[in-house]
């Protein structure tokens, strides 16, 4: 095998940030991930979406060699995960389902282990543990013991622990799992921000609309195989068109804005008697117009009117012919503990 310099890492970055062909990882009879592609372009957001058991965190850890993969390959910024995984890991952070930190320590006392066991100097590990706490909002807890720590500051302490080498591919396993709306907002920010500055994110997440906030390009995985993968609108045209919502002033006139729909645009509009709206496939929105004009001139106003491109929760039950069942078994080599503490 050809010799590579690991000190020469960071000099070979390339384009794509992961190439994965053919991924397969087996755990007695079950194919956790049955032949997984992906390729993820440097300095974006990739989302990977699915539930609970479909793959996504078993991929992960074949791509941070922390499982060896049962076929195909793939390669980190051009290196081989199973080849060259002392490079690999100089060039990745991981940050798993679940803190990766020692509670009986303090912020400030687990960030400046974590940078001496990368090597950094004393004077160098504290000056990198006093930057990411004030980066991650931690300052003021920074002596606080970690047993008094919000879920949600537990996560952002990972979260900086494993950025303390600055890696160029970020690997985040369901960083926001269990979380309240605000911090999953501040963890958003936090993501955004590390893209901004250099950094590739592969994400994967059982959020639907997480995806849909960061994710530059998504795959989707189920059963261990990606079966759809494209941007958020990709995904979203793939299964039909934007769709029209009208809701009359007068309940009484839904049904005859029903059939003027059906009539005008040449559809079959579908009446929600709860919501009193109106909801049709717009194919052609030339004829919006006068459809306006026809229900101008039957003496009908609407409340409402707007155009709705389909969700992605739409696109994954289309695709996958189920929704997301986030309370499904776990799959087997989850990150967790120690193990998901790699710089």
């Amino acid at each position: 095998m050809e010799e590579r310099n690991p000190g020469n890492a960071n000099a070979n970055l390339q384009n794509l940030a992961v190439e994965a062909h053919g991924l397969v990882k087996i755990f007695g009879q079950h194919r956790a991930v049955d032949g997984v592609d992906l390729r993820v372009e440097a300095g974006s957001v990739y989302g990977v979406l699915g539930p609970n058991g479909a793959g996504k965190t078993t991929t992960i850890s074949m791509l941070a060699t922390l499982l060896r993969p049962d076929a195909g390959s793939a390669k980190i910024f051009g290196y081989d995960v199973v080849k060259d995984p002392h490079i690999v890991r100089q060039l990745i952070g991981v940050t798993g389902q679940y803190a990766s930190v020692d509670e009986t320590l303090s912020a400030m006392e687990n960030l400046i282990i974590f940078s001496r066991l990368l090597g950094l100097s004393r004077s160098d590990a504290r000056r990198k543990a006093v930057e990411l706490l004030e980066e991650f909002g931690l300052t003021e807890a920074a002596k606080r013991p970690l047993k008094k720590f919000s879920g949600g500051m537990r996560r952002r302490l990972d979260l900086a622990a494993s950025l303390i080498a600055q890696p160029p591919l970020i690997f985040l396993d369901e960083p926001t799992t269990g979380l309240d709306p605000r911090t999953r907002a501040q963890m958003w920010d936090t993501i955004r921000r590390l893209v901004k500055t250099g950094s590739t994110v592969l994400l994967t997440t059982q959020y639907l609309d997480e995806a849909d906030q960061l994710a530059d390009r998504i795959a989707v995985i189920d059963h261990g195989r990606v079966v759809a993968e494209g941007t958020v609108d990709e995904l979203k045209a793939s299964i039909g068109t934007s769709s029209l919502h009208l809701r009359p002033e007068q309940r009484e006139h839904i049904d005859e804005v029903r059939r003027t729909v059906d009539r005008v645009l040449g559809v079959q509009a579908v009446v929600s008697p709860e919501a009193g709206k109106v909801t049709a496939p717009m194919l052609d929105a030339d004829k919006v117009t006068d459809l306006l004009i026809a229900l101008r001139e039957s003496g009908i106003r609407l409340t409402e009117m707007s155009v709705q491109k389909p969700t992605l929760d739409e696109v994954f039950l289309t695709i996958t012919g189920h929704g997301v069942d986030h309370d499904s078994t776990d799959e087997s080599g989850a990150l967790d503990g120690k193990e998901a503490a790699i710089s």
